[in-house]
C-alpha cells in the first residue's frame, strides 16, 4: 500500500484550519510519485548500467599491445618447439605404424564380420529362440555379404591407384604416398596416453567465476547483515576481464565495500582460490556498497609484468601522471610526483628500494629535476643515480650525515627563497601561487624540481646528535616543500613513530606500503585508522614481491606491483637521463663532478661557534638578530636563515628558544621575544670542546 500524507496545517501559519474536504484530498495522495512503464519516475529518466562497447583489453594502447604481443609470442614458440622436434616425430610415426597397420587390419574384419552383433545373437542363442535367432544370422549374413563386397571393391580400387601411381607419376610421388602411408598408420597406432605430437605450453585450468560461486562465498564472511542470498546483486554479467573474471556486485544495504575488502583472505577460502587471484574493489563512483570483484586466473606474484613504459625510451614531465607499476589486472597505475611527498615502507628485501629506485629514475628522466639522492643503508642499490644527482651519498658515517645535514640546510634556505619568488611573481605568471611547467623551465627563476630521495631515513631521525634538526627540516619540506617544488621521498624498512617522525608522515600525500607485520606499522606508512578501514598491507606474504598498497593517488588504496627495473637497465635509463641533461646544460653537483669538498661539509661543526660569535657580547639576543648577524658572517651557509632554521639547528645541542627581553633597535622599545642567551651557548660549545677533546 502506498504510503499517504497526514493533514496538518501549514507551519507558516498555525492559525490556518483545514477543511475536511481538503484533508481528504491530503489523506488520499501518495508520497511517492508514479512509475513510469519502465518502472522509473516519471520526472526521472532509467539509469540503467551500460556495458562497455569496446573490449577491456582495446581500450588502452598498452594493454593492447600486450595482448597482441603475448599472441604472436606464444605463436612464435609454438612453432619454433614444434621444428625441433620434427625428427622425433618422425621416428616416432615409423615406429608406431605397424601397430597402426595390425589395428588398421583388426578394425576392418571386425567391421567386414560385423562382429557388434555378437551379443545380440549369443542372448537369442541362450534364451532359445529359434526363430529370433534366425532372424539375427540372416540379418547378420547380408551384412557381411555386402561389407565384404565393399572391402574388395575398396582394396581394388587402392590396387589400381598405387599401379597408376608407379606406372604414370615420377618416382617421388610413390615416396610421398608411402611416407603419407606410414604417418596415418603411426598416427593411428600411438597410444592415447603417449601422443606423437608434444605439448609446447602447461595447459591451466581457468575455473569460470559464477553467481551462484560468488554468493556463497559472500554469505561465507559473516559479515552482521548479509545472510540472505537474494540480497546480494549482480548488476551486470559475470565476464572475462583480462587474465581473470570480473563481477560487479551490489552488497545489501548498510554494507559497504570495505567491510568485504578487509576480509579478502576469507573471500579466497570461500572461493578455493590463492590469495593472490582475490581482488575485491570498491567503485565509489557508483556508491559505496558496489564491489568489483577479480579474481585472476594465476597468483599476481607468479604472472609474467610487461616492461617499464620507459625502460627503452622516452622523457619524463613531473607535472604529469608517470607509469609506477601495474594492478593485478594488469592495468597501468600511475604516480604523480609533483607537489606530493612519498613515504615507503616494508620489512627487509620486500622490494622497497626497488619502488624507490624507480621513483628516482622517473625524475631523473626530466631534464629539469634535480635529484638528491641518499642511500643510508650504504650497499649502493641507488648508485645507477650518480651519473645525474646534484648530490649523492651512500651510507651513514659521521661524514655522510654532515653532508647530508648541510644539503638539507641548504635546501631549507632555497624553501623561503622559492616562496619569495613565487609571492613576487606577477599574476598572470603564476595566477594560484604555484609552480607551472613554464615557470619550471625558467632557469633564471631557480624553481626548477627538486626530488630528495632517501634510502632507510630511519638513519636520519634516529641520530642521536643531529636527528631533531633533520626531522625539523623534513618536516618543513613535506609541508611547504612541494607547493614550491621540493619534494621528500622517504623510504624506511623499520615504519615506527620514531623511524618517521608523525609530523612527517602526517602531511605525506602519496604512501606506498608493501608487506608489513602488524597495524601500527601500516597506519604509520598509509595513514591514520587505515588498517581498520580495511586498508591492510599485512596481507601480503613475502612470496609478493614488489606488490603493495599505493594511496594518495586516487580516492582509494590501489594494489601495485611495482615495475622491476634491473641495476643493468636502470645504468642504462640514468644514462640515457645524463644525456638528456648535458644536451640541455643542466648536468650539476656531484654528478658534474661541483660536489662540495669535504672543508665545505664540515662548516656545520661550526654553527656553535658562529651563533657565540653572533651574541657580539650581549648576554640574550632575539631569534632574529641571531640569523641576521649569521647570514653577515657566513652569507653562502646561513644566507635565508630565520628562526625556524636556527631553533631546529641549534635543537640537537639541547639548545632551545625561549622568550627574551631585548630592545628594538627600529622602534627603541623593550620587547619580549623568542631567543636564546649567551650563557647556554656558551655551555653547549664547552660540552662539545670536550668530547672533541
Amino acid at each position: 500500500m502506498p504510503t499517504t500524507l497526514l493533514a496538518f496545517p501549514p507551519e507558516d501559519d498555525p492559525g490556518q484550519t483545514v477543511t475536511d474536504e481538503a484533508a481528504d484530498t491530503l489523506e488520499n495522495t501518495p508520497v511517492d510519485p508514479p512509475p513510469d512503464d519502465n518502472g522509473s519516475t516519471k520526472d526521472r529518466p532509467p539509469r540503467r548500467p551500460r556495458l562497455p562497447i569496446i573490449s577491456p583489453w582495446l581500450r588502452s594502447y598498452a594493454s593492447a599491445r600486450a595482448t597482441v604481443v603475448g599472441a604472436l609470442g606464444l605463436w612464435f614458440h609454438v612453432t619454433l618447439f614444434h621444428l625441433v622436434r620434427l625428427p622425433m616425430y618422425a621416428a616416432r610415426l615409423v615406429m608406431r605404424s605397424p601397430r597402426g597397420l595390425q589395428r588398421a587390419i583388426f578394425t576392418a574384419a571386425r567391421w567386414i564380420l560385423h562382429t557388434e552383433s555378437r551379443p545380440l545373437r549369443r542372448s537369442a542363442l541362450d534364451g532359445t529362440e529359434t526363430e529370433q535367432y534366425l532372424k539375427v544370422m540372416h540379418d547378420h549374413d547380408q551384412r557381411v555379404k555386402v561389407r565384404s563386397l565393399l572391402a574388395f571393391i575398396a582394396v581394388l580400387a587402392a590396387w589400381l591407384a598405387v599401379s597408376a601411381v608407379v606406372a604414370f607419376c615420377p618416382h617421388w610421388t610413390l615416396w610421398v604416398v608411402m611416407v603419407g602411408l606410414v604417418a596415418v598408420l603411426g598416427y593411428y597406432g600411438a597410444p592415447a596416453d603417449a601422443p606423437i605430437v608434444a605439448s609446447a605450453t602447461v595447459a591451466t585450468r581457468y575455473v569460470r567465476l559464477t553467481s551462484d560461486a560468488v554468493t556463497k562465498a559472500l554469505l561465507a564472511l559473516g559479515i552482521g547483515g548479509m545472510k540472505d542470498p537474494d540480497s546480494i546483486n549482480f548488476p551486470a554479467p559475470i565476464t572475462r576481464d583480462g587474465l581473470g573474471w570480473r563481477a560487479d556486485i551490489d552488497l545489501p544495504p548498510g554494507i559497504t565495500a570495505a567491510d568485504v575488502m578487509e576480509r579478502r583472505a576469507k573471500l579466497a577460502s570461500a572461493l578455493s582460490r590463492p590469495l593472490g587471484c582475490v581482488w575485491p574493489e570498491a567503485a565509489p563512483d557508483v556508491h559505496p556498497g558496489r564491489v568489483t570483484l577479480w579474481v585472476a586466473d594465476q597468483d599476481m606474484a607468479a604472472t609474467r609484468k610487461p616492461l617499464w613504459p620507459l625502460a627503452k625510451s622516452g622523457t619524463v614531465d613531473l607535472f604529469a601522471a608517470q607509469p609506477f607499476g601495474t594492478d593485478p589486472r594488469g592495468r597501468w597505475v600511475t604516480v604523480t610526483l609533483m607537489f606530493a611527498s612519498v613515504i615507503i615502507g616494508a620489512v627487509p628485501r620486500i622490494g622497497k628500494t626497488v619502488a624507490l629506485r624507480l621513483l628516482l629514475l622517473v625524475a631523473a628522466l626530466d631534464p629539469r629535476a634535480q635529484l638528491h639522492v641518499y642511500d643510508l643503508k650504504g650497499t649502493g642499490d641507488l648508485d645507477p643515480l650518480r651519473a645525474v644527482a646534484h648530490r649523492y651519498r651512500a651510507g651513514d658515517d659521521d661524514d655522510d650525515i654532515l653532508y647530508a645535514l648541510e644539503d638539507m640546510r641548504a635546501l631549507s634556505r632555497d624553501l623561503t627563497r622559492r616562496a619569495k619568488v613565487i609571492r613576487e611573481l606577477p599574476r598572470d605568471l603564476a595566477p594560484e601561487n604555484k609552480i607551472t611547467p613554464q615557470l619550471a623551465g625558467n632557469r633564471s627563476l631557480g624553481l626548477h624540481p627538486v626530488v630528495i630521495g632517501v634510502d632507510e631515513c630511519q638513519r636520519w631521525f634516529e641520530h642521536p646528535e643531529h636527528g631533531g634538526e633533520f626531522a625539523s627540516i623534513c618536516e618543513d619540506l613535506v609541508r611547504r616543500g612541494p607547493a614550491v617544488g621540493i619534494m621528500l621521498i622517504l623510504a624506511t624498512q623499520r615504519p615506527t613513530g620514531k623511524s618517521i617522525p608523525t609530523d612527517v608522515s602526517a602531511n605525506a600525500v602519496v604512501r606506498f606500503a608493501l608487506k608489513v607485520l602488524g597495524q601500527t606499522e601500516n597506519d604509520v606508512i598509509l595513514g591514520t585508522s587505515a588498517y581498520r578501514n580495511g586498508v591492510r598491507a599485512t596481507l601480503f606474504t613475502r612470496r609478493d614481491l614488489g606488490i603493495g598498497l599505493l594511496v594518495g593517488e586516487g580516492e582509494d588504496a590501489q594494489t601495485v606491483q611495482v615495475s622491476h627495473v634491473t641495476r643493468q637497465r636502470a645504468d642504462t635509463i640514468t644514462a640515457r637521463a645524463r644525456a638528456l641533461r648535458q644536451a640541455e646544460g643542466r648536468l650539476s653537483g656531484y654528478a658534474a663532478d661541483q660536489d662540495p669538498t669535504p672543508a665545505q661539509s664540515e662548516r656545520s661543526s661550526t654553527l656553535l661557534t658562529d651563533v657565540f660569535t653572533a651574541f657580539n657580547g650581549e648576554a640574550r639576543a632575539w631569534s632574529e638578530t641571531l640569523t641576521a648577524t649569521l647570514a653577515q658572517l657566513r652569507p653562502d651557509v646561513y644566507g635565508g636563515w630565520g628562526p625556524v632554521q636556527l631553533s631546529a639547528a641549534l635543537k640537537p645541542y639541547n639548545l632551545k628558544a625561549r622568550q627574551v627581553w631585548g630592545t628594538d633597535p627600529i622602534t627603541c622599545e623593550g620587547a619580549n621575544r623568542r631567543g636564546f642567551a649567551l650563557a647556554d651557548v656558551r655551555a653547549a660549545l664547552d660540552a662539545q670542546r670536550s668530547q672533541a677533546g
